[in-house]
């Protein structure tokens, strides 16, 4: 291994040996890898086992629980599966072995270089990423350099498992984890067998303790809490735990009343404008290209959204728009773009 030093103005390469006790930790590593393939090879999934357990394990209310993430992003919510159950379908899939490490830090520079990977030992399927973390944490005020060791390493360690997570989404079948987060969410619909009228008024408490009142809750699912089906229950505790979590904040969930109403008013606007737009539009044939950012915005995933352009006859056309018209092409480009961002890892 070489390491670059100033000598006189000028920097000279250096060669430095790894120490015995780091080839002896490479050679273990090597030794450890190997034998978990071989295993592996020798002991494959069963995956009606797998199955059985996925779904035992997702009927556990305290699963259901953690197993979706809330955030804001540019004023718009973005849902999701979290670590925490990417983490049990990977103990339940088998022969799965992942991780995050960090790979170099640079205290001057402030960042850190880390990668996550998930590997699954029967199929060779490897998923892997490497990324830089910078040492700051964003707050109201801006971003806020870190200093303190411990900082730091939460931080890391928390880029690090969104990272994780999407790297074992990758190596797990698809169908797999969808039947997953649709008994979670159904486990969360059900309430444990607890009967509705008590997980509406544990709702309500839970909230009430944070500050929240049964007003906002009500102008939040648009009806009476008298009103509150099974799955406005589901729905408000992802909300609560994503609160607690930080993911989001109280703020951006139930906004004041005032700030309700001013948002009330600006939506009426855009509605009147929208429908202006419309009359004066329905005299001429719709666009394709109209109806393409309609799609984008229907699709429900990723690869619905892949999907909507993936056509043969809509490739063709937007080859054409590119020729002919570059920058209607390109603000389709970026609808596409900005599109699929809500259905990745933030950052």
């Amino acid at each position: 291994m070489n390491q670059m030093v100033q000598f006189d103005g000028a920097a000279v390469a250096v060669r430095r040996h790894a120490s015995q006790a780091t080839q002896i930790e490479q050679s273990r590593a090597i030794a450890e890898v190997q034998a978990a393939v071989v295993v592996a090879q020798q002991r494959p999934r069963d995956k009606a086992a797998a199955m059985a357990e996925m779904r035992e394990v997702c009927r556990i209310p305290e699963l259901a629980e953690r197993a979706f993430f809330r955030f804001s992003r540019a004023g718009s919510p973005v849902n999701g599966e979290t670590i925490h159950l990417a983490r049990e379908l990977a103990r339940c899939w088998g022969n799965i072995t992942s991780g995050i490490a960090e790979l170099s830090r640079d205290d001057i520079r402030g960042q850190s270089e880390m990668m996550a990977f998930a590997w699954d030992l029967q199929t060779n399927d490897r998923q892997q990423t490497t990324f830089i973390v910078p040492h700051v944490r964003d707050s109201k005020t801006g971003a806020k350099p870190l200093t303190d060791m411990r900082d730091i390493y939460e931080n890391n360690a928390n880029m690090g498992a969104r990272r994780l997570r999407e790297m074992i989404f990758a190596v797990l079948p698809v169908w797999f984890k969808e039947e997953a987060a649709a008994i979670c969410h159904q486990t969360l619909e059900d309430g444990g067998g607890k009967p509705l009228v008590s997980r509406v008024t544990d709702c309500l408490a839970a909230f009430e303790s944070i500050g929240v009142t049964r007003q906002q809750i009500e102008r939040k699912i648009s009806r009476p809490v008298e009103g509150m089906t099974a799955e406005d229950v589901a729905a408000m505790g992802v909300i609560f735990k994503s609160i607690k979590r930080g993911e989001v904040t109280k703020e951006e969930e139930f906004p004041r009343e005032r700030e309700a109403q001013d948002g009330t008013r600006l939506d009426q606007f855009e509605a009147t404008v929208a429908a202006a737009t419309e009359s004066a539009a329905t005299a001429r044939e719709p666009d394709w290209t109209d109806e393409l950012l309609a799609a984008f915005q229907r699709a429900g995933d990723e690869h619905a959204l892949k999907a909507s352009v993936s056509n043969a006859a809509i490739k063709a056309k937007l080859a054409r728009l590119k020729a002919d018209d570059p920058e209607r092409a390109a603000a389709l480009s970026s609808a596409y773009e900005q599109r699929m961002a809500d259905f990745r890892v933030p950052e």
